[in-house]
Order: structure tokens, then C-alpha cells, then sequence
């Protein structure tokens, strides 16, 4: 009685004193509840203390929604979380996460939640009170139409309904809508953008249930994603050798399907499948008249299936934008078809990830038409193309896998999961919508595929690999823009940065090939004596050793003594600056140099071909000999010594007494050599015909 009569004077003496207007501002959707909850003594009843004010709101308005009171509510959080959900310093922002996970789970059900304005603000005013959820946090200053959140509050009250983000993409998604607000998002825009996902679900619903394709698709439950080349300002080429056809292209959550363009209809469709394991391979291409590659609109397809790829056009006066969202979300779909066949999963988890899949490319539709004028990277708004751009995306794929294997084993043990303290999962959801995934007649809720990514106080595996992800992806991306950085032009100015990168290795091998040359006797005497007790004793492996162990103590040593310098830069001459003449002799002269290079190639395989096939009887003859011998050298001499007896060779080649006769044998070697003739060689030019096919 004490607490109820306490918290009815603070809401009466908060409304009766103008209180609330840090809260109310001008009119907004507060009002109303606001002054109910100072007048209505059950109201008053169900005010929790350790909530803040907009808290008790939202926590209210999910009360109504599951039609129990708040007491009820926090009763039940009591007996489903553990004691670490329910600590005094986190209660607030866990309890209001499972009031809310438990109304968005119960309002989602209701068909065309998406267009009601209140489920609208209620999902915004749930992250305004995660924000603040308790008593003790700072008042927030806004709550009217002009509030705005945060990233952390949207990435985790967002992906609680699986229609408007998930776990793997929330934050791109935040950084997408807030573009022009400097980081945080606004009503405004999350309204656009919800209204924009709902018109792409009534647009995904009208074409698969219309006639197109639907004797082809009705055996697999196709749904349609996306067409395109039906309107003439915006085409659509197919490339098949030298053939060109224009046509509509259509994407299913299975196949790509290609219409060719008659006089007044479309031909029968070419079926380019994305579900089966055909060695795919989806990337973009350049095309242009005669063959040239001068424009770069279009996608290449090619497939295990195909005797030759098929190249699709985008034709667009500025840019590829429509070649760039057509080839992230047919990489959607043929990643998600790869992702089934790796792991193996099928059923319920199988519709589960092909609707994960849709409901990336409907948010990516749905961004597009809030945000036309803004160029749009919508592979990074779809997971299984995220994941497969991420540094670990492989284990996030992986833990994805695991949690369906988990939920496959719950539901076979027929397992009870608390599901007030989970989010609702995306089949659920498409479920919720209306969409059925495949041929399967199983219900998802019936199933028990029920539970999402998001869990009440704590971070899922799944979230922690994210995590973990987007942090090595941070990294990444500020090592590529050092990269980026360093990066010059011109042939002359990459090559002087590479002499001087590379001047210790350069320095290293002139004093080794000085050694080998013997040009200071007592230096060449030392070395081989050292390295010849080395390779006796056996020690090759710990002087190896030894080496990479004084570079690891350099490598600490410089960390040490160069802490909170700035890094020293390579100092590079820069060549004398080239006109346009100047450049083209250079580049002619390096082909020139290159060709000469692979003819010498050439010529030695060639002349190895002829040793071999003994078009020179006396040549092969010795070359014959010389292997017999060699092989019997290695079959009977140990390896150590041979690795002596090849290092010893080697180093006293050039050494005083061996000089002359080194000399006079490597001058009959290379007459030898010279004496060998080529294997011929016949060149065919492919028939025109065999060319055009």
C-alpha cells in the first residue's frame, strides 16, 4: 500500500506540475497514455519503480497487447529468466526487452501489421525506451515525431521482427537510413522505410500468385522476387555467343528464368537454375558491339549445364546501379542454395534460410524506393552476400547451421523453449505474412520453429560471431585504405618503389653472389667452412630456426623502442616524369623484352622435347648418361652428403683453383646446348566456323 500511494502522488504531482513536458514536447502519441496513467488508480497500480517513465509506457502498451496486466508480466519474467536476466543493474533493459519480444511476437501474427501506424511507433518507441529504460538514466528530451535512436538500440530491437532487419545486417541497414540524420535514425525514415517494405510484400504476393511462369514454378513453390526488361526505356539483352536477344528477366527464390522477346509475346523461358549444385558462377562481365569489352553492365552466368556462358545486359545511360542490384540478389539466391547443400539442411531449416534469403531482397526493394537518388552497395544488405564478404563469414554461416541442427533436435525431443525470452524466427514471420517456402504443409509454429536470433539479456552465438566479424571487417578496412593510399601510377614510379622496397633482399643476394664469386677469398673460405660444419652436424634446421627467431626479436625490439612514433616512410626517388611518347616506347619496350623472354622459354622446352624424343641421338646420349648417373648418385649416396657434396659445388665454383676449369667446362655446356636442335612445331589457326559457334 505504501508503494501504490507513492507512486500515485509522483504521477499526480508529475502531471499536475507540468513534469512531463521534458517527455510530451508539443502533442505526441504519449499524451493520452500519460495522463490515463496519473488518473487511473489501476494504472497507477502497475507502475514499476525501477523503470523509467517511457519504459512504464511501452511496457504498458505490450500489457494491452498480450491482454495481462504489467504485474502479470513481470511475474512471468521472474519465472522464466535466471537470476544473472533479473540483477538489480540490468533489470530495467531486460524486462522491457521480453515485454517486448512478447508483443511483437503476438502483434506480428495480425495480417498487415506492417501498415498500421501504431505497430509502427510502438517498434520505434521500443527503442526510445531501450535506450533510457531505467529510472535512474537521463530523461530523454524527445520523444515526439522528431525522435530519434540510436544504432545499438535498433540492432537490437529491429531484428526482433525479422521483416525489418536481422541480426547480420542491422547495422549496415542503420547506416543506409541514416545517411542524412548523422547517425541516428528518425521516425520519419523508419516510417518511409516500413511503408516501402510493405508495398514490396504486396508487390512479392501479387506476382507469385499471378499467371507468370506458373506451370513452370507450381512444382517447387517458386515465388517471384523480381522482373525486369518490360519496360522499353529500360531493357533487358541476353548475350549467348554472338547472338543477342532483348527479353524479360525473372527472378524466383530458386531459378533465374529469361523470356526472348517476340514480335507481340515471349518465347518459351530459359530456366538458369540457382538451387542445384551446377558449379555456378555468377559474376559481372563487360560487353559492347562486335565482341569488344568497352561497357560494364552486365552478368555473366555459366554452369556445368551450359555449353557456354550467357552474359545479361543492363543497358543504362550513367553507371550499372540496375546491373549491380541484379547481380547481389542472384547471388542472394544462389549463396542461400549453397549454404542448404554445404550443411546439409533440409525441411522446416531449409524454408527457414530461403526465407531469410527473401526477406533480404524485399528490405533491399524496399530501401531502394526511399532512397532512389542515393547509390545503394545491396549486397551489404543481404546476409548470405555479406557473409560472404566478411572476414569469419564462413563461421557465421556455420553458426547458423548449428542453431538449425539445434532447433531440429528441440523440436525431435519435443523440448519446451521459453519463448517469451526469444525472438520470433523468420519463418514465423514470411508465416505471419501469408508466404508459404517450398512444397513442405508443415506450419512453422506447429513445427516449433518458433525461436529467432535474439535472446533476453544476452548476446546468442550467433550475434557473438557477428560481432566478432564486423570488428575483423573494421580492421580490414582500415588496412585497404592504407593500401589505397600508397598506391602511385605509371609503370616507372611502381617499379622505383619496388627497387627501393626491395634494396635489403637486392643487397643481401649481391653479398651472397660476391661470396660465390670468391671475390674476397677469406670471407668465401669462412662461409663455406661454417655453413659445410652446419650441414654436417645436422644443425640446418636450428640455424633456420635461429634465423626466425632473431627477426621475431627484432620485430618485438622495434614495437618496444618505437611506441608512439610516427611510422617512417619509404623514401622513394621518383623517375623523371614521361610524356605520352615516352610512356608508349616504355611499354612497347617491356612487351618487346617480354616476348623475347617467353620465346627463350620456348626454346628450352622445346630443346628438352627433342632430348627427350631423341630427335639428336648424340645429344640424348649424354643426357641419358647423365641421369643413369645421377640417379645412381642419389640411390647411393646418403642425403647429407649429398646436400654437402650440392652446397660444396656450388660455392667453390669461382674459388682459385676451380676458376680455369670452371670456365672451360661451362663454355662446353653452352656449345653443348647450342648444338641441340628444337622440336618442330606446327601452328593451327581455328576455322571461322568452329570460332562462331
Amino acid at each position: 500500500m505504501a508503494m501504490a500511494s507513492k507512486t500515485r502522488n509522483m504521477l499526480e504531482g508529475l502531471v499536475r506540475e507540468g513534469s512531463f513536458k521534458w517527455l510530451l514536447g508539443s502533442r505526441s502519441s504519449f499524451n493520452d497514455e500519460v495522463e490515463e496513467m496519473g488518473k487511473s488508480p489501476s494504472a497507477r497500480k502497475n507502475w514499476i519503480q525501477e523503470l523509467s517513465p517511457v519504459a512504464n509506457i511501452v511496457v504498458r502498451r505490450c500489457s494491452k497487447i498480450l491482454g495481462i496486466s504489467t504485474m502479470e508480466l513481470r511475474e512471468s519474467f521472474d519465472a522464466e529468466a535466471s537470476d544473472s536476466i533479473k540483477h538489480p543493474s540490468c533489470f530495467a533493459r531486460n524486462f522491457l526487452e521480453y515485454c517486448c519480444f512478447r508483443a511483437l511476437a503476438l502483434s506480428t501474427q495480425v495480417t498487415g501489421h506492417l501498415a498500421d501506424k501504431k505497430f509502427r511507433r510502438l517498434t520505434f518507441d521500443m527503442m526510445l525506451a531501450w535506450e533510457a529504460p531505467s529510472a535512474t538514466c537521463q530523461p530523454l528530451l524527445n520523444v515526439g515525431e522528431d525522435a530519434a535512436v540510436g544504432i545499438e538500440a535498433f540492432s537490437r530491437i529491429a531484428p526482433v521482427v525479422p521483416t525489418i532487419a536481422n541480426v547480420i545486417i542491422s547495422d549496415n541497414l542503420f547506416e543506409v537510413l541514416t545517411a542524412s540524420t548523422d547517425g541516428r535514425l528518425q521516425f520519419s525514415i523508419y516510417d518511409k522505410y516500413l511503408t516501402g517494405l510493405e508495398r514490396a510484400i504486396k508487390k512479392l504476393k501479387c506476382q507469385s500468385e499471378s499467371s507468370l511462369l506458373s506451370t513452370v514454378r507450381s512444382s517447387r513453390g517458386e515465388k517471384i522476387l523480381e522482373v525486369d526488361g518490360t519496360v522499353t526505356t529500360q531493357p533487358v539483352l541476353e548475350h549467348i555467343g554472338i547472338s543477342t536477344w532483348p527479353g524479360r528477366l525473372i527472378l524466383t527464390d530458386h531459378a533465374l528464368y529469361f523470356e526472348a522477346l517476340r514480335v507481340v509475346s515471349y518465347d518459351k523461358a530459359k530456366i538458369y537454375d540457382l538451387s542445384d549444385d551446377l558449379k555456378q558462377v555468377v559474376k559481372p562481365e563487360l560487353t559492347g558491339p562486335w565482341g569488344t569489352r568497352l561497357f560494364d553492365k552486365a552478368v555473366l552466368y555459366k554452369s556445368i549445364s551450359l555449353s557456354e556462358p550467357v552474359v545479361i545486359e543492363f543497358p543504362e545511360l550513367k553507371g550499372h546501379t540496375r546491373r549491380d542490384h541484379w547481380l547481389a540478389i542472384i547471388r542472394e539466391i544462389l549463396y542461400v542454395h549453397r549454404f542448404i547443400h554445404q550443411f546439409q539442411i533440409s525441411g522446416v531449416e531449409r524454408d527457414e534460410a530461403l526465407s531469410k534469403a527473401v526477406l533480404g531482397i524485399l528490405r533491399v526493394q524496399a530501401i531502394q524506393e526511399i532512397s532512389s537518388a542515393v547509390p545503394l552497395r545491396s549486397e551489404a544488405l543481404l546476409m548470405f552476400n555479406l557473409c560472404d564478404q566478411l572476414p569469419g563469414g564462413d563461421l557465421i554461416l556455420e553458426t547458423l547451421a548449428n542453431l538449425s541442427t539445434s532447433r531440429e533436435l528441440d523440436r525431435t525431443n519435443n523440448s519446451v523453449v521459453e519463448g517469451g525470452m526469444y525472438s520470433i524466427s523468420a519463418l514465423a514471420m514470411v508465416s505471419n505474412l501469408g508466404f508459404v517456402f517450398g512444397t513442405s504443409p508443415d506450419v512453422p509454429n506447429e513445427a516449433g520453429l518458433v525461436v529467432g536470433e535474439i535472446a533476453v539479456g544476452k548476446m546468442t552465438m550467433l550475434e557473438k560471431v557477428v560481432k566478432e566479424s564486423r570488428s575483423n571487417y573494421k580492421k580490414v578496412v582500415l588496412a585497404q585504405e592504407t593500401v589505397d593510399g600508397v598506391k602511385v601510377d605509371g609503370i616507372d614510379t611502381n617499379l622505383a618503389v619496388m627497387k627501393e622496397l626491395l634494396f635489403p633482399v637486392m643487397e643481401l643476394g649481391k653479398l651472397l653472389l660476391s661470396l660465390a664469386y670468391w671475390d674476397d677469398s677469406r670471407k668465401s673460405l669462412a662461409f663455406c667452412s661454417i655453413f659445410t660444419y652446419i650441414i654436417w652436424r645436422g644443425w640446418l634446421g636450428y640455424a633456420l630456426a635461429l634465423i626466425l627467431i632473431f627477426i621475431a626479436v627484432f620485430m618485438a625490439l622495434t614495437r618496444c623502442c618505437g611506441q608512439g612514433r610516427p611510422v617512417e616512410e619509404v623514401k622513394v626517388i621518383a623517375p623523371p616524369t614521361m610524356n605520352t611518347m615516352e610512356q608508349l616506347l616504355a611499354v612497347q619496350n617491356g612487351i618487346s623484352k617480354a616476348e623475347v623472354f617467353v620465346q627463350d622459354m620456348n626454346i628450352v622446352l622445346l630443346k628438352l622435347r627433342a632430348l627427350l624424343l631423341v630427335i639428336f641421338p648424340q645429344a640424348s646420349l649424354k643426357f641419358a648418361m647423365a641421369l643413369l648417373l645421377i640417379a645412381v648418385v642419389l640411390a647411393l649416396v646418403p642425403l647429407k652428403f649429398m646436400v654437402i657434396l650440392t652446397f660444396l659445388e656450388t660455392f667453390t665454383h669461382y674459388s682459385p683453383p676451380r676458376r680455369a676449369s670452371t670456365e672451360r667446362w661451362m663454355r662446353r655446356f653452352r656449345e653443348w646446348w647450342f648444338s641441340i636442335p628444337a622440336a618442330p612445331v606446327l601452328l593451327e589457326r581455328e576455322k571461322e566456323e568452329k570460332k562462331r559457334k
